[in-house]
């Protein structure tokens, strides 16, 4: 884990990037204490051993199904699997879940050191419980993510290719149906594919979505009231609450979902699962009384 330095700091954006409805802006001055992160998300191999040790069966095990972009499916699996009228792309796959990600006979064998994906946030807290480690609110997640530097787009600067070349794992080419793998992966990636920002972390825009522990929406200036301990008290067993996930992922493409930057904020409902949804974990520091 990766020690962040608090005190004041500027999230959100003034700037119209986004969606008016994400309530990104406007840019506010928040104070919170130091925290520790994970340098990565929270990979295959680590969520494989939090099972060993407790036998947690998770969410998408229990509905016997999770959602799988259309991409990463067969033509046999596209007809075994129900279409979702409402969102446009994804198909409820049966069996799919964080150790068969694309349902039927997929592994995890060669991704043990991917980002662990199908994970609800129920399952992401039932992990960090066992871990002695909670979910980071948004205000800590983006302090984390830039990194030290000021620009809100991305860690590495105010431009997305870092020296003409890309620093994040996202879509190219032409959303949905081709992708030109220019980033190399079409999915997920290693955790450490790509350069850290300057405090160490990795993969802070792109390669999957993350989990945080407060609600969706709320205003930027409640996190100068509530700190990241008074969310994880309030909020771990509220099922119908939208929570709050950043960072973008694979999916995201400039023409569908331009999530993938600091200050985007986003959402969903916390037993939601999916193949590009994960998390990674903070820790609370000792403060001398």
């Amino acid at each position: 884990m990766i020690r962040i330095l608090g005190g004041i700091n500027e999230i959100g954006t003034n700037e119209k990037h986004g969606f008016s409805d994400d309530k990104e802006g406007p840019s506010t001055m928040v104070n919170v204490n130091d925290f520790y992160i994970d340098e990565t998300t929270v990979t295959n191999e680590a969520f494989q051993e939090f099972v060993n040790e407790t036998g947690y069966i998770t969410e998408a095990e229990k509905f016997g199904w999770s959602f799988v972009f259309h991409y990463f499916l067969t033509d046999e699996q596209k007809s075994q699997s129900k279409k979702v009228k409402s969102i446009s792309g994804w198909l409820a796959v049966k069996d799919a879940y964080w150790k068969s990600p694309e349902g039927f006979s997929s592994t995890i064998d060669d991704r043990l050191d991917h980002p662990v994906v199908h994970i609800s946030r129920n399952d992401a807290i039932a992990y960090c419980k066992w871990s002695g480690k909670r979910l980071p609110t948004e205000a800590e997640w983006e302090i984390a993510a830039k990194g030290n530097i000021k620009s809100e787009l991305y860690p590495w600067g105010d431009e997305l290719l870092k020296e003409g070349k890309i620093n994040c794992n996202i879509w190219q080419g032409n959303f949905p149906f081709q992708n030109t793998l220019e980033d190399g992966y079409a999915g997920t990636a290693p955790v450490k594919t790509f350069t850290p920002n300057e405090f160490g972390l990795y993969q802070m825009i792109g390669n999957v979505w993350e989990w945080c522990v407060n609600p969706k929406g709320i205003p930027l200036s409640e996190f100068n009231y509530f700190d990241g301990q008074d969310y994880w008290k309030a909020y771990q067993n509220i099922d119908d609450e939208k929570y709050a996930i950043k960072g973008g992922s694979f999916l995201c493409h400039q023409s569908y979902c331009k999530r993938y930057r600091i200050a985007a904020r986003n959402g969903n409902t916390g037993r939601s699962t999916s193949n590009n949804l994960g998390f990674r974990c903070v820790k609370d520091i000792d403060l001398p009384h």
